[in-house]
This record gives C-alpha cells, sequence and structure tokens, in this order.
C-alpha cells in the first residue's frame, strides 16, 4: 500500500474521532429499559415524549428488542414519556422538566403490568403479513408457515420475491447478477456450488425471515452489485429449557428425509442453544443441451440429453452460546459444523450430426461423483454499551474453514450413430481438494449525536487463502495414469482492509437522512504453481451512500437512494487452467478478470405503510458473464466467464397486500425492469435486451380447527441475462398445516411446482452459432413433516448478533 492510501485511510478514522469528540460534549438523551413483571424485556413497546402542558406530541420511537430506547433531549420545558406495548397496561411518567438539548436522564427500568381485562377478553387471530417493506429493506417471514414446513433454506430463497437462480446456482436480484448472501448478517463466503450444498443442509423451518437489501448502506461490505440478502435464523425466546424436534419424508422421484431438533437453556446470565440435523437429499436434474456450429463448408450439431440422479447426506451441527458480564456488556461465540457427502451419477446421450450422415456418432457417458464436503465457522462476538445516551461498540473475530474434496469419473462410448458396434471407449478420471482458510476481524461504535443524529464507524480486515488442485488422469487396464496436460494446481490470496463512516438523523419534520463513505482496499495474488503463472492487483475503491426520506404525510412517505457496489471475481475463475466437463465441453478460468461496479439509484412511494412502488436504475461497468465459444474444427464449446462492456437496468417494483376476507389475507409483487447488456464477442458488439417481469402471489388462508393453508404461484416473462435470452417459466406452491395438542405438535402437507412448470430455458447465438439449454431440478415434490415443542420457563430474548463477513461468497468451485 502507497502513501497516498495509507495517509487518506488514516485520515478518514481521524475524521470520526474528531466527529465523536465534538457531539459528545454537546448531547443529551432521555433513555431506559422497558420488562414486564416477570422481569422479561418487552421488546418493540412505543415510546411518546409529550408536552406536560397539553399532551401534545414531541418525538417517539419504538424500542429494539431488547426493550431498550433512547430519545434526543428536546429543547427546555416540561415534558411526560408514555410507554405502551400489546398486551399490558400504558405507563405515564410523572412531568419532568429538561434544561435544554444537553440535558440527560434515565428512566431506568420501566415496569408494563398486562392487561388482564384485554388478554382475558380480546381473541385476536391475526396473520403476519409475508412481505413487510421498510424504508431500506423488504423483509419477507417464513417463520411459522406452512410452505416452509419439510422444505430447505435454499428452495425458500428461490422463491423469494425478485430472487432468480441461473443454472450454476448464481443468485439474481431484480433481474440483476451479484447479490450476496448473508446468514445472521454474515456473509457467507461460498461458492454457488458450495452455496448450495449449505442451504439444501438446512432447514426451513430455522429460518425466521429474509431481508432484501437492494440499496445497503456505507456500513455493510461492499461486495454485492445487486443488493444482500440476509437470511435470519430464529433466535430463542423462552428461559429455562425448551427445544423442538422434527422428522419429515419428501418425494420428487427420488425419495429423501430430514430429522433434527434444537434445544436452547437459559439460567441466569447465561443463554446456549443447539442445533442438530441430518438430511438424506435427493438431488434429480435433467437437462437438453443442443448447440449448432456454422461453418461456412459444413454444418455440424451436438444434442444431449442427460439424467442426473444422486443424494448428498448431510449432518450439520449449530451451537453457540452468550453470557452477560453486566448489564451493559455481553460477549459471547458460534460454532456451525457442516459434513455432507454426495454420490451422483449423471448419464447423458450426445448425438454428434454431420453434414455427411456416415460420420454421425453416438456417445453414451456415465459420470460418477462422489463429494466429500465439510465446513467449520467460528465466531467470537463482543457487545457493550459505553453510557447511557446509547453509545455501543461491537466486535467480532471469524475462522472459517471449508475443505472439498471431489473425485470423479468420466466413461465415454463412441458408438455409430445407429447404435451400432462400439468404435472407442475412454475412461477419465479427476481429483480435485479444495481448501479455503478464511480470517476476518471487525469493530463497530455508533454513538447518538446531538439533534437526533447517528454515526456509526468500523473498521474491517479479512484475509483469505484458496488452495485448488485439481488432478485429472486416464484408466487403462484399471491402472491410474495422470494426465498432466489437464492437471492444475491454482493457490489463490487476498487481503482486504476497509473502513466506514455513516451519519443517520432528521433533519427536520420532513426529512430524514442517511449518508456514508466506505474505503476498501483490495491486495490480491493468483498463482499457478503447474504454469509457473502469477498474477497479482492491488487497488483502493471508495463507496458512497446517500438515502434521503421525505414524509409526506402520515399516509405518504419517498425514499430517494444511492449507492456504489463492487463483485470481486470468484476465486476459482481466476484459475487459468482448462476443466473438462464432458468430451465436448469445456471450461476455463480466466486471471485477467477485473472487478464489477455498479451505481444505483432508487426511488421508493410507500402508501399508507402497506403499498409500496419503487423505481430503480443502475449502470454497471465490466459486468462479469459467462461467454460460451464454439470452436467449429474441433466441435468443442469452451466456457469463460469475461469482463463485458456494461449492464444497464431500468426496474419498477410493486408491493401490493389485499385483505380479502378476515381469513384470507393476499400480497402480491410486481417486478419490471429493461435489460441491456452491452457485450464485444471478438471484436462484434453484441447488444442483449430484453423487458423482463416477475409476478408473484402470496396467499394466506386460515380455515376451521386450527387449518392453515398457503398458496403461492409465480411467473417470470423473458429475461436477458449476459449473452442468454432465457424463456418464461411459472410455479405454484400449495402448502397445508395443522396444530394439535395446546400448539405444541403441527403437521404439515407441502405439494412443490405442482404442474412441473419450474423450468429453465436459454439460448445464446451468435453468427449463425447457437447454444441452447433446457434444465429441470426435480422441483416438484411432495413432503409431510410433523414438529413436536417442548418449553419449560419463562419469556425472554436471547441477544441478537449481527455480523459481516463477505469473501466466502467467492469461493467459487
Amino acid at each position: 500500500m502507497d502513501m497516498k492510501k495509507i495517509c487518506f485511510l488514516l485520515a478518514m478514522l481521524l475524521l470520526c474521532g474528531y466527529a465523536l469528540e465534538a457531539y459528545s460534549q454537546t448531547s443529551g438523551t432521555l433513555s431506559g429499559s422497558i420488562k414486564n413483571e416477570r422481569n422479561a424485556p418487552v421488546g418493540f413497546a412505543n415510546v411518546v415524549l409529550l408536552q406536560a402542558a397539553d399532551s401534545a406530541f414531541v418525538a417517539g420511537m419504538v424500542a429494539d428488542v431488547e426493550g431498550n430506547f433512547t430519545i434526543p433531549s428536546p429543547k427546555a420545558g416540561s415534558y411526560t414519556l408514555r410507554v405502551s406495548a400489546l398486551g399490558y397496561s400504558s405507563w405515564l411518567s410523572a412531568p419532568f422538566a429538561v434544561s435544554g438539548p444537553a440535558f440527560s436522564k434515565s428512566f431506568g427500568s420501566i415496569v408494563l403490568t398486562e392487561d388482564t381485562q384485554l388478554l382475558k377478553e380480546v381473541s385476536v387471530q391475526a396473520f403476519r403479513p409475508p412481505i413487510v417493506q421498510h424504508a431500506d429493506k423488504m423483509v419477507v417471514n417464513v417463520e411459522g408457515t406452512s410452505l416452509a414446513a419439510g422444505t430447505t433454506a435454499f428452495e425458500v430463497l428461490s422463491k423469494a420475491p425478485g430472487v432468480f437462480i441461473d443454472q450454476e446456482g448464481n443468485i439474481r436480484l431484480n433481474g440483476k447478477g451479484g447479490a450476496q448472501l448473508m446468514l445472521d448478517g454474515k456473509l457467507t463466503y461460498l461458492s454457488a456450488k458450495d452455496l448450495r450444498a449449505i442451504l439444501q443442509s438446512m432447514p426451513a423451518d430455522n429460518i425466521k425471515d429474509l431481508e432484501i437489501i437492494t440499496n445497503p448502506s456505507a456500513k455493510y461490505d461492499a461486495e454485492g452489485t445487486s443488493g444482500i440478502i440476509n437470511i435470519n435464523l430464529k433466535k430463542n425466546s423462552t428461559s429455562g429449557l425448551n427445544g423442538s424436534l422434527y422428522a419429515g419424508y419428501q418425494y420428487n422421484e427420488l425419495s429423501g428425509y430430514a430429522a433434527g431438533g434444537n434445544l436452547n437453556i437459559r439460567r441466569g446470565k447465561f443463554s446456549s442453544f443447539a442445533t442438530l440435523d441430518m438430511a438424506r437429499r435427493p438431488n434429480l436434474r435433467e437437462n437438453v443441451i443442443s448447440r449448432v456450429f456454422s461453418d461456412p463448408t459444413a454444418e455440424f450439431r451436438f444434442n444431449q440429453t442427460g439424467r442426473e440422479e444422486g443424494f448428498r447426506l448431510t449432518p450439520s451441527l449449530r451451537i453457540g452460546g452468550y453470557y452477560d458480564l453486566n448489564a451493559g456488556h455481553s460477549i459471547g461465540a458460534v460454532v456451525n459444523l457442516i459434513a455432507a457427502q454426495e454420490e451422483n451419477s449423471f448419464l447423458t446421450r450426445s448425438n454428434l450430426l454431420f453434414g455427411n450422415s456416415d460420420d454421425n456418432l453416438l456417445i453414451t457417458s456415465t459420470n460418477n461423483l462422489n463429494s466429500d464436503f465439510s465446513s467449520a465457522t467460528i465466531n467470537f462476538h463482543y457487545f457493550g454499551k459505553l453510557d447511557t445516551i446509547g453509545t455501543t461498540v461491537s466486535a467480532d473475530l471469524d475462522y472459517v474453514k471449508l475443505t472439498n474434496d471431489t473425485d470423479m469419473q468420466f466413461i465415454n462410448n463412441h458408438r455409430q450413430f445407429d447404435g451400432g458396434s462400439l468404435i472407442r471407449r475412454e475412461i477419465l478420471g479427476s481429483e480435485n481438494p479444495v481448501i479455503y482458510d478464511i480470517y476476518s476481524a471487525k469493530a463497530d461504535l455508533v454513538k447518538p449525536l446531538r439533534g437526533a443524529y447517528k454515526l456509526e464507524l468500523g473498521t474491517k480486515v479479512s484475509h483469505v487463502v484458496s488452495d485448488n488442485d485439481l488432478q485429472f488422469f486416464g484408466e487403462l487396464d484399471g491402472g491410474r495414469i495422470p494426465d498432466n496436460s489437464r492437471s492444475n494446481h491454482f493457490v489463490y490470496k487476498e487481503d482486504i482492509l476497509a473502513t466506514y463512516l455513516n451519519i443517520s438523523g432528521k433533519i427536520n419534520k420532513t426529512w430524514s437522512m442517511q449518508a456514508g463513505l466506505r474505503a476498501e482496499q483490495t491486495f490480491s495474488r493468483g498463482s499457478s504453481l503447474t504454469l509457473a503463472e502469477r498474477t497479482s492487483r492491488t487497488y483502493l475503491d471508495l463507496f458512497p451512500s446517500l438515502f434521503l426520506q421525505q414524509h409526506v404525510s402520515d399516509a405518504y412517505q419517498i425514499s430517494y437512494q444511492y449507492s456504489r457496489r463492487i463483485n470481486r471475481p470468484r476465486y476459482d475463475d481466476l484459475n487459468p487452467f482448462i476443466f473438462f466437463l464432458d468430451p465436448y465441453t469445456l471450461a476455463k478460468g480466466n486471471p485477467n478478470l477485473k472487478p464489477q461496479y455498479t451505481d444505483s439509484f432508487q426511488m421508493v412511494h410507500t402508501f399508507k405503510s402497506s403499498y409500496n412502488i419503487s423505481l430503480g436504475y443502475s449502470n454497471t461497468k465490466d459486468y462479469i458473464a459467462e461467454i460460451p465459444e464454439q470452436n467449429n474444427e474441433d466441435t468443442t464449446t469452451l466456457f469463460q466467464k469475461r469482463n463485458i462492456q456494461s449492464f444497464k437496468n431500468l426496474s419498477a417494483t410493486f408491493v401490493a397486500p389485499v385483505h380479502v376476507l378476515p381469513a384470507w389475507e393476499m400480497n402480491n409483487v410486481l417486478n419490471v425492469s429493461y435489460q441491456h447488456f452491452n457485450v464485444d464477442i471478438n471484436g462484434s458488439p453484441v447488444n442483449n435486451t430484453q423487458l423482463y417481469y416477475l409476478l408473484q402471489s402470496n396467499h394466506t388462508i386460515q380455515l376451521p380447527v386450527r387449518v392453515k393453508m398457503e398458496l403461492n404461484a409465480a411467473y417470470q416473462g423473458p429475461m436477458a441475462y449476459g449473452v442468454y435470452k432465457v424463456q418464461p417459466f411459472g410455479w405454484v406452491d400449495v402448502g397445508i398445516k395443522r396444530i394439535f395438542l395446546n400448539e405444541k405438535l403441527e403437521a404439515s402437507l407441502n405439494l412443490a411446482d405442482i404442474f412441473r412448470s419450474r423450468i429453465l430455458k436459454g439460448e445464446f447465438s451468435d453468427s449463425g452459432n447457437i447454444n441452447s439449454f433446457d434444465q429441470y431440478r426435480g422441483s416438484q415434490s411432495v413432503r409431510v413433516q410433523i414438529r413436536y415443542r417442548f418449553n419449560k420457563g419463562g419469556k425472554f430474548d436471547m441477544k441478537k448478533q449481527n455480523t459481516n463477513l463477505d469473501e466466502l461468497d467467492r469461493a467459487n468451485k
């Protein structure tokens, strides 16, 4: 790092320090914590500051999940404080005098008493909205839904509003690639393949909700050009001993099962949890590939049909604990262990059709895959309250160890096209152990400022080492012969230093703002030990963000958003070697890949806190896209990631909940966007444009005898994806859940993709060459599950951990 960049980072940190010093001596707050008669926190209670003379509204807020609140001190005068929460009688303080904005007062623990009359005489059966739009994010509620019962986190994610998962498992959000995934605020550090493995091993019953953040602020890692999807896992909510046990069965032409449970314990200042799951997930894939090679002398066609069957045996264990050092400080640790054994057999039948029919060939192939995957993630967390005005500090240390040892065998039989005698048999194999070591440390400080403003600043450092040793060999008479021409050992190292500053607050009664700046310094080094080639890169980037919210009226608000973000190349996309997929399909890494940068603008209109219209525009430079290159001479197709010139996306999103009947709620989401990819292929410009739309409708119906039914229907229109055109498709899912034994036992039935219509089809054509695919991933299925819950203890709320990791999502496999 040169001296100018070091000076810039130091200056940013000094600026943060001066801002803290300037404001800390002049700001004052009214603070306290809210509890019930059992000394348990009352989260999300309403806190209102009133004029003592006429009870006129002055300020207000909603307490956090632990019942804590902090309100900036108003001008000099006499005031009262009122606290209210559903199921409790309101609490009103005695009048108190405020001397001015520097005045501070702590109300200590405010105890709310239960409204017994309300609790005994009123019975309300309400739906939790499946989708809630906030100023900076969309929240999709998953907990308790019948559609989630028996499914996996991957399936829930694939059905979220605006989410599209391509044939490789990459996540696209609102028609744009580059979405990053987080678990409990922590980025997952996984490749598309390994991310699919993790999510397929995670029961959807463990998920509370999904947060879809299309324009993240500066406090988030800059990685993810189309935004962030945060999966919040369920938190324990009762003291003493509690937990649940479940078992389920799945059929989608193959049979699978899942079983497991969770246990939570809290005694005094210590709370802990453990979740154990065991699943045998079936893997079914059917695909059709068609390629046309246009040659001036002759035309060649390649048609392939394939079916993949297999299973993934996945035990996983997540354990953690938190300890309250005192009223303001806590420490915690979480360990997440996953082991997976996978066996797959992929049978293909390929027709090679030449201009002369006598040369036509039939190739039948059997590709056998055996894989051992393991993941160990360790997090140490600290959270502290430094004063009574709301100043907090948090710190996280993370270590991630990933291993994926994959053995593959390719058996290819070349025959005459009419299925006659065997012409040639080749047996190839590969061993591909991959190891990732990821270290990360971060610290964040939140400081209330005078005038209802808040300052956030933090820093993060991460170190990643990826070791990918690909060994190919041929088989002859039962022995293995190394194939050095296809083997390669690639090591990639990356360091990222980051710091950010974020200021938010209310400008006046109409306007509020949030502005931030993040700086990230990247050092990367990729080395092919086999080829003795090395590529290194060093760059410093700035990522500003700005959010303005206009409170037009109580029924109408507008939010204006801007952010700049980055997508760095996945680690193995930089590996310069060729990977063998089948005799006529190859994949090659690109060490010259550059990061892609996106500037995003969005305007969100919110009506009556329920209806939303979002208008957005984004411009991505050096977009990373997969480009197929067809060779007419040897009839092979090479797939490689390249930087294309740009991707521009103009979008509109509509969220409209409808209360059909007292027992029937409907939520509709429509996303429409105009996509424009500008690509240069072999010196020739290619413009891929498309008007894209995605309509989703979710229905929740409460039936008699405590039966709840959910129906999810969606239709996705044609889409542009890099150089590909993707055809439209839709799907319908239905789930039914019944509760027994005072809500301790629940049984669910889930029918997914009822019409077997979730089929991905796409095509790319260039100068007469055509590459098309048709893929189905066994989405049509039936699942049954039962879950039993047990508990012994009173109400409490676990500490919520919120940490960010970024690098793992680019560990491409």
